[in-house]
């Protein structure tokens, strides 16, 4: 073979080799991750197992991880102290990271205190499998408030509706559903609203049965109902009304008799003086009189 045609094949296969190294450098060079260096990571705070709502955060609890700088979540922690003795308000999985929004602060109690809002109250009512709604009534749905009792002003049982679209903070020692959302047997239901309802769903407790009803978590509609009493079941028309009681009438004050000023008659003004005519006749002078309206 020629030593020329060797030369010139063997300069062609170093080019090559030459020109396919320096473009995979650049190709891997552009397309492969960085691989982040030591300064571009921080200390994130993890949680090392599952916590439930209401734990208390403890040492054991909690642990450092390093992650990128691009990649730590607004609002994490980078010091396991600032976590510590906080309780949880929402559901914090195995190495996830530990944010201030599901966390309560520092020194605002143990197990469901920390989950109400300021503003609110917290009102556990007894309740049966049926007014349990089989069991179904679980954490973080919304119900209605069934009362049936005798009004006073009724002469029978009478069934309404005293609360509508209330949060279910607990049902029975559970502030959270199990992971298949299977029913529970619960004697006692917590239930978030405001002071003014709490005395109300504590009056209806005392009065009367409670009864709890579901209702889709999404509606959040309130529907004016004018309950149902026992004889409404059987074809019974309902009662009108009883008329209001009439006002009682203020005792009668002492009249305090006022006279009347008198009118004094006013005289008419005198008529004007009739028209007259002077006429002179001679020595003679006589006055005629002009009747009026001529």
């Amino acid at each position: 073979m020629d030593r020329r045609f060797l030369t010139v094949l063997g300069v062609s296969l170093v080019f090559a080799l030459v020109v396919s190294s320096v473009f995979y450098q650049m190709t891997s060079r552009g397309s492969g991750p960085k691989k982040p260096e030591a300064g571009d990571m921080k200390d994130v705070v993890v949680a090392t197992r599952p916590l439930g709502i209401g734990v208390m955060v403890k040492p054991a609890d909690v642990k450092l991880m390093k992650v990128s700088q691009d990649s730590y979540p607004k609002g994490a922690f980078t010091k396991v102290e600032e976590v510590l003795d906080r309780p949880v308000v929402s559901n914090i999985l195995l190495d996830e990271p530990l944010l201030e929004g599901r966390l309560a602060v520092k020194g605002s109690g143990l197990g469901l205190a920390p989950t109400i809002p300021v503003g609110m109250r917290a009102v556990t009512v007894r309740v049966n499998d049926v007014a349990g709604a089989a069991g179904f009534v679980l954490p973080g749905l919304r119900v209605d408030v069934l009362v049936t009792g005798h009004p006073p002003s009724g002469d029978s049982n009478m069934t309404t509706t005293v609360l509508q679209n209330v949060l279910v903070l607990s049902a029975g020692q559970a502030m959270q559903a199990d992971a298949r959302g299977s029913p529970v047997s619960v004697s006692t239901v917590t239930l978030l609203v405001t002071p003014a309802d709490a005395e109300t769903l504590t009056l209806a407790n005392g009065e009367g049965r409670i009864q709890l009803i579901l209702r889709n978590s999404s509606d959040d509609g309130v529907e004016k109902t004018p309950g149902r009493f026992v004889a409404e079941l059987y074809g019974a028309a309902r009662r009108p009304a009883a008329p209001a009681a009439p006002a009682k009438r203020a005792p009668a004050q002492p009249v305090v008799m006022v006279a009347a000023p008198v009118a004094v008659p006013i005289a008419p003004p005198p008529p004007p003086p009739p028209d007259q005519i002077v006429v002179i006749r001679g020595d003679k002078k006589t006055v005629e009189v002009i009747p009026r309206g001529n």
